[in-house]
């Protein structure tokens, strides 16, 4: 878990602007610190130094965008991100280990390899199925108390014991538990997922770790499944539903909020958000 609320900012701030050309001083300034003292604390914080963090974002939000912007060109997409068309080919081949020609031409259509599940495939679904769980909503913003971490899914069951633990005195009947997401889990490794556990709570709450998760127009896949068939709905949306249908996705980040969970089985209920213009 990243405790230093400073790098947290600094790492909402590299998020909102990954499109843009940011320096490290860029980072220093907007938290009112040296670059040379925000660099120790930031890689202290991560395991990551800010250089290194925004380039593998920045490969890695491109890949997304190769995935779901079928008709815009590599081209456009590289500039995107300040890239010429040889240096981008070169650095996306270097941290992904193909070129993106590559990478789209690899995109999986029917099933996909879960990451985190060895041996397991996940369905993906067609644009017929993905139309029958999707709803299109516009919902309000939510005010959080959030848990930012740098890690593999793997231990979110312990992540949200502990964080429903650490604020069971802010929770009501009406508190909300949302999962932001910011990576698609089959582009970033297992073990550099970022994420924030967040759960919903009054204005009043003066907290240090509060934000907004922004409202506006949501694509809402509702799932009933198990834990490990989310990475397959994941898939279907990014493979196939937005490639296919006549939405973008936004600048804003998606979330989950959980519903019933059978603590047993593990069956669960849970609604993915998608950010669309």
């Amino acid at each position: 878990m990243i405790t230093n609320e400073v790098v947290n900012q600094a790492i909402s701030y590299i998020m909102e602007h990954i499109g843009e050309e940011i320096s490290i001083e860029d980072v220093a300034d907007y938290c009112h610190f040296s670059k040379y003292y925000f660099s120790r604390v930031f890689k202290e914080e991560t395991g990551e130094s800010i250089y290194a963090f925004i380039k593998r974002v920045k490969l890695e939000q491109s890949a997304f965008r190769l995935k779901v912007e079928r008709v815009k060109s590599i081209t456009d997409i590289g500039y995107d991100y300040g890239y010429s068309p040889p240096n981008y080919s070169a650095a996306f081949k270097q941290h992904h280990k193909a070129t993106p020609i590559e990478f789209r031409k690899k995109i999986a259509q029917k099933s996909i390899l879960h990451p985190f599940y060895p041996n397991t495939v996940n369905k993906i679904d067609t644009l017929e199925e993905c139309n029958e769980k999707i709803t299109i909503e516009i919902i309000e913003d939510q005010y959080v108390i959030y848990e930012r971490r740098i890690g593999n899914y793997k231990n979110l069951s312990e992540d949200w014991t502990e964080f429903l633990d650490r604020y069971k005195d802010y929770q009501t009947n009406s508190t909300l538990l949302l999962e932001r997401t910011f990576d698609d889990v089959s582009i970033t490794d297992a073990n550099s997922c970022l994420y924030d556990i967040c759960m919903s709570v009054d204005r009043s709450c003066t907290l240090p770790n509060t934000c907004i998760i922004e409202g506006g127009k949501y694509a809402v896949y509702h799932f009933k499944g198990y834990p490990w068939q989310i990475y397959g709905a994941y898939q279907s949306l990014f493979n196939v539903w937005i490639p296919l249908s006549n939405h973008r996705i936004d600048k804003r980040y998606g979330f989950e909020c959980y519903g019933d969970i059978n603590c047993d089985t593990m069956y669960m209920a849970l609604d993915i958000y998608i950010p669309i213009e």
